[in-house]
């Protein structure tokens, strides 16, 4: 249940305009959360199709993403178990080789509020290097050095690559994350959802 400081929480961030003027698409923050989270994905910003359809991870980097956490869609969807905040809320644009970074005035104005009210939470999911170095104390100047000491990071945050299709080369030059990484990560998924959500 979300509970109603949340819900009006919630509330808010959708109706946030605070970069109105320069979002292309226009303003469209999604997120999901109730206060019964266990486990919070933290990506870097919506896509274009995530942008129409309000879904979060509703791509092939979410079909990927769910293949690492060894989870259906129902489950992934179940917000009961499962929160999901983007570093950056809307879709920030196009740049040269991709989309833009995640807008910078998002985490700064939200993510503590919204955590806030996730008592439950027991795992964060950082993906991709902008929430790795946002939320982690120790920087270790890559991505994939995060990635390769997931187990040094602070209790609760498991720091991953962007699951993007993009990123194919990266997964095929470093077979240590489907063979280390990916087991570990769904045994902290499993633990971090062995208690069974409120109604």
């Amino acid at each position: 249940m979300a509970g109603p400081r949340l819900i009006r929480l919630l509330e808010e961030v959708r109706a946030c305009r605070l970069c109105e003027d320069v979002l292309p698409l226009g303003p469209r923050p999604v997120i999901r959360a109730a206060r019964s989270a266990r486990i919070l994905i933290i990506g870097q910003a919506p896509g274009t199709r995530v942008h129409a359809t309000g879904i979060p991870w509703n791509d092939p980097s979410g079909d990927r993403l769910r293949e690492w956490l060894a989870m259906d869609a129902e489950t992934f969807y179940d917000e009961r178990r499962i929160a999901i905040m983007p570093m950056g809320l809307c879709y920030p644009g196009r740049g040269r080789s991709g989309d833009l970074p995640p807008r910078p005035e998002c985490a700064p104005t939200w993510h503590d509020r919204v955590r806030a009210e996730l008592p439950a939470l027991r795992l964060t999911l950082l993906i991709g290097q902008y929430a790795q170095r946002y939320y982690l104390p120790a920087w270790r100047g890559s991505l994939t050095e995060n990635v390769r000491h997931y187990a040094a990071a602070p209790p609760g945050l498991f720091p991953l690559p962007h699951p993007s299709p993009r990123n194919r080369l990266w997964l095929r030059q470093r077979p240590w994350f489907e063979a280390e990484v990916v087991p570990a990560l769904r045994e902290a998924v499993r633990e971090a959802l062995s208690v069974a959500p409120s109604a």
